[in-house]
């Protein structure tokens, strides 16, 4: 059976190059692992491939919900592994790619599959949220799973309110049920993490910032608030389009909206890189300067026949 390539790595590194690369080298196809990607009608904030790219070479788990419905890394585990399952029989060559560490964890390492949902708890929590702020209940997750608290966001209420369920219910720590209750994917795999100098990385998020602008990207958040979608769509509610909101909303100019999308986009960037460091079944291609994907891609296959 061919191994599944996985690559890794925070935004704006390259990944969409190098998979493009892989597949026509390789006659493969290409696996989506970015947890903004799924949604329709967000295509210039999320850098999702256009169609060109995606009539040259076939690409998987993009644009398989709205903006407003749920969907969750437990989701995206049983619709990716099908579909890289489906690849092989077909005698074809998945290839993996995105910067979402949860969607891959859910896609290699599988999510927990317990019943752990209360309706009542979850209310009780997000009006708990209301009333005395999310930090309230991020210093709780903190104590009661530092391992989870130290992978998500301390604004991501979806996935704090989520996790305070579960602990609620089961009484243990979410990292320890993954830890117990899941069950892996079985077929064969090789990561490979995109790793640039810091500085280096910055300018290359600030220029993809600039390009999505220049792309349109406060006319694709303006449709999409003319649609009826909002920030109370968790889909919404990330990198790119909840600062053009507020800009679009009379908080903020646009220079304002921008610079936070910089910033907030180097921050995404950094939280990335902490979650892979700590996974060391990456194998890491270091990159500088101009980048030859042809070369890199070489790289990989070198190190992948070695593995």
């Amino acid at each position: 059976m061919k191994k599944v390539i996985v690559i890794a790595g925070p935004t704006a590194s390259g990944k969409t190059g190098l998979a493009l690369h892989l597949a026509n080298r390789l006659d493969g196809e290409i696996v989506s692992a970015d947890s903004r990607q799924v949604y329709r009608f967000m295509d210039i904030g999320t850098a999702k491939p256009g169609p060109e790219l995606r009539s040259a070479v076939i690409h998987h788990c993009i644009d398989i919900c709205d903006p407003d419905q749920y969907f969750s890394a437990g989701e995206y585990s049983r619709i990716a592994r099908t579909t890289v399952r489906d690849i092989l029989k077909r005698d074809k060559q998945p290839v993996v790619a995105g910067g979402s560490g949860l969607y891959i964890q859910a896609l290699i390492d599988g999510v927990f599959s317990g019943n752990y949902r209360d309706p009542d708890i979850r209310r009780r929590l997000k009006e708990e949220a209301q009333q005395k702020g999310l930090q309230a209940l991020y210093t709780r997750l903190r104590k009661q799973d530092p391992d989870y608290a130290s992978r998500i966001h301390e604004n991501d209420q979806r996935r704090i309110v989520r996790a305070l369920e579960v602990c609620e219910m089961s009484g243990r720590p979410v990292s320890r049920i993954r830890q117990e209750e899941t069950v892996p994917a079985g077929f064969p795999f090789r990561m490979f993490g995109l790793r640039w100098k810091r500085d280096v990385l910055y300018r290359r998020i600030e220029s993809r910032v600039d390009r999505m602008m220049a792309s349109g990207l406060r006319e694709e958040v303006e449709f999409l608030l003319n649609r009826g979608y909002s920030l109370e769509d968790n889909a919404l509610d990330s990198v790119g389009y909840k600062e053009m909101i507020a800009h679009l909303k009379g908080r903020l100019s646009l220079d304002e909206a921008v610079d936070q999308i910089k910033r907030n986009t180097r921050r995404y960037a950094k939280r990335q890189m902490t979650w892979f460091r700590r996974d060391p079944r990456i194998l890491w291609i270091d990159l500088e300067g101009d980048i030859h994907w042809g070369k890199v891609t070489d790289q990989l296959l070198h190190r992948l026949k070695e593995s």
